[in-house]
């Protein structure tokens, strides 16, 4: 289990740091390279290197650390999330998280965040979907963390449905993706119908290129969190994965973040391409927050 809690956080940055280059882009599926690239001059990314991540993988590892520090709380979060824009580290960051971060704080008037469906929301979700043996407690809390930045309901839904397909599939549940599907159902009902839709999709064997076209790949959680699912659902070799995702356009950094993330749950770290583990940023940072995350999970099943 403890490879699969390594393998979930670095997939995740994996997916992410494969996808940052072609962040906003046009699809590239007739022509996609395997492995990490820099950015085109004139990118939002563009000072960053082939290997490294964009702000999803900086908010998991935020909200990571603090769970793994026994620290965590929303007032923390949103403290800290601010501290890195304030200090222009985030980068590229959600227009919603952007927009969350300026605001002034003011004496007694409360900070929220904003009514948003936009997928900034889901990085999130990772390490609540780990580090709590009760699910729906898990999800619970990672909705409590999604309304700093996010207040729309479909957010809500959408990082319910993200973290239930992590704990589903490091728990080794049978069909993560129907338990998920089930979750979106459940919490939104638009959000579960674009979900289903993507899954039948799949099944029908519609081709990868028609079926993007069909979910779309824009920044909201309507299309971000469908297509992922979808080519979780097509593609089963780790570099077939891992290598579309990242040439879908338009939010690719969150499409490869997802896909990396449930990839590395399922299989563990060993399933992860050895070449992408060796180049990416931070890399002994990420995998040694996944074993302190094991060991919160172990401590809160002791408590139980």
């Amino acid at each position: 289990m403890l490879k699969k809690y390594k393998g979930c956080l670095l997939g995740a940055a994996i997916g992410d740091a494969l996808g940052m280059p072609n962040e906003s882009t046009f699809p590239n599926l007739n022509k996609m390279k395997y492995g990490y690239r820099r950015p085109y001059k004139g990118h939002p990314n563009e000072g960053l290197t082939p290997g490294q991540y964009t702000d999803d993988t900086q908010m998991m590892i935020l909200v990571a650390t603090l769970i793994a520090d026994g620290k965590y709380n929303e007032e923390r979060y949103s403290t800290a999330l601010r501290e890195l824009y304030d200090q222009g580290k985030l980068r590229f960051p959600d227009g919603s998280v952007s927009a969350v971060c300026e605001q002034r704080v003011k004496e007694n008037v409360p900070q929220k965040g904003v009514k948003s469906t936009t997928s900034g929301c889901l990085p999130i979700a990772i390490p609540f979907g780990l580090a709590f043996p009760d699910m729906n407690e898990g999800c619970e809390r990672a909705v409590r963390a999604c309304n700093v930045t996010h207040t729309h309901p479909a957010a809500h839904a959408a990082v319910s449905t993200f973290a239930t397909l992590l704990y589903n599939a490091i728990h080794g549940t049978s069909n993560p993706i129907e338990r998920a599907l089930e979750k979106a159902q459940a919490e939104d009902e638009v959000l579960g119908g674009k979900i289903r839709n993507a899954i039948v999709l799949e099944k029908e064997g519609m081709d990868t290129e028609t079926a993007l076209l069909k979910i779309g790949n824009d920044i909201s959680v309507f299309q971000t969190l469908p297509i992922a699912i979808f080519l979780i659902s097509r593609y089963s070799h780790p570099s077939d994965l891992l290598t579309v995702a990242a040439n879908t356009g338009g939010n690719t950094d969150t499409i490869g973040l997802v896909c990396g993330s449930y990839l590395g749950a399922a299989k563990g770290i060993d399933a992860l391409p050895t070449d992408l583990l060796e180049g990416l940023e931070d890399r002994q940072r990420i995998e040694l927050l996944g074993e302190r995350l094991h060991t919160q999970y172990l401590h809160k099943l002791e408590q139980m």
